[in-house]
């Protein structure tokens, strides 16, 4: 739930946010809002970016989290992971900025880093609980169980019965001896319904026999029309783009500025992107400069140049569009066929 919270003047002039872009101050302030009362919220770039920036479509998931990474890198703050395997973040120097009148108490874990001492919502105290896989057991097994046999030892089937004529037992029952310990087949007999089965399962096996390509089957998740996007060339890498765009420049960018580049790239090329376009994309910034978060909107004008509106399948250019009614100046010019 959202609340009020104060923003201080010495935020302007802070340091740290002025090495940050505009758009990561504005996220940055926008966390004090949605933070809980001890500065914590989930990491989840889609939520933040519902929460944070509902009517700016142009600033997507995928910028939130690039101002998420900005903030991290300035110690703005502190992106990790809780007890219960799932990822926090929470605000460095909360309780010396905000003064919280009766904080409640957080439903978030705790920062083990900076908030050891302090108290996690799972736990209910003080955390100290580690991250350990799920105890899952495994689909197959490489070696053989020792507490059931593979197979299970039973005797024989009796031989069947020769039918009772009269009041006369056959020669096998009337000689053996009565009583159930006597006949050393009843011991330790199975149940019905023990017994090995000698054809195979039909059930199919479970392992995958097509080899596995990594990163995503679906190339353009959120889309719901084809854009014909390929899997990147992979004999091109982030590093080879990021290291002709600083072989172009006329001295070396510093070391922020290429790192930064190098994560859109990568992030680019995940999403199958050419890299003629990125390319082009980074000519264009190297021409311009900027903050290398402009990247991703310069390679969109190399893929689409002629874009303009939101045009979509179904939409026929050839129609004109609507001309507002307005009254003649000659009436009896305009309406001479049907006066």
């Amino acid at each position: 739930m959202a609340r009020i919270r104060t923003v201080k003047p010495d935020l302007f002039t802070n340091e740290k946010c002025a090495e940050v872009s505009v758009t990561a101050v504005l996220t940055f302030v926008g966390l004090f809002t949605q933070a809980d009362d001890h500065g914590r919220h989930r990491d989840n770039a889609a939520i933040i970016a519902g929460v944070l920036w509902p009517l700016r479509a142009e600033h997507t998931a995928v910028h939130v989290e690039d101002d998420l990474q900005q903030l991290t890198d300035a110690g703005l703050i502190c992106r990790y992971t809780g007890c219960n395997g799932k990822r926090y973040l929470h605000i460095v120097g909360w309780f010396e900025h905000q003064k919280i009148d009766k904080p409640s108490q957080s439903r978030f874990p705790a920062c083990t880093d900076h908030h050891a001492v302090d108290r996690c919502g799972p736990c209910q105290r003080a955390c100290t609980k580690t991250v350990e896989p799920p105890p899952t057991p495994p689909r197959s097994f490489v070696e053989p169980s020792e507490s059931l046999p593979r197979t299970l030892d039973l005797p024989a089937p009796p031989a069947p019965t020769p039918a009772v004529t009269g009041n006369r037992l056959p020669v096998a029952q009337r000689d053996s001896p009565a009583g159930p310990a006597a006949n050393p087949r009843h011991v330790n007999q199975k149940a019905a319904g023990q017994n090995t089965f000698g054809e195979p399962s039909p059930t199919a096996p479970r392992t995958v026999r097509e080899p596995s390509a990594p990163g995503s089957r679906i190339l353009d998740p959120g889309s719901s029309f084809p854009t014909g996007r390929t899997a990147p060339d992979a004999s091109v890498s982030a590093g080879d783009l990021v290291g002709e765009y600083v072989a172009s420049c006329q001295e070396r960018p510093p070391g922020d500025v290429i790192g930064h580049l190098g994560r859109i790239v990568k992030k680019l090329l995940g999403e199958g992107i050419a890299p003629d376009h990125i390319r082009a994309g980074l000519k264009r910034f190297g021409e311009i400069q900027g903050h290398p978060s402009r990247l991703p909107s310069l390679v969109n004008d190399s893929m689409n140049p002629g874009a303009a509106g939101l045009a979509r399948p179904g939409f026929r250019p050839n129609v004109p569009a609507h001309t507002a009614w307005t009254n003649p100046v000659d009436a009896a010019a305009a309406y001479a066929e049907e006066l």
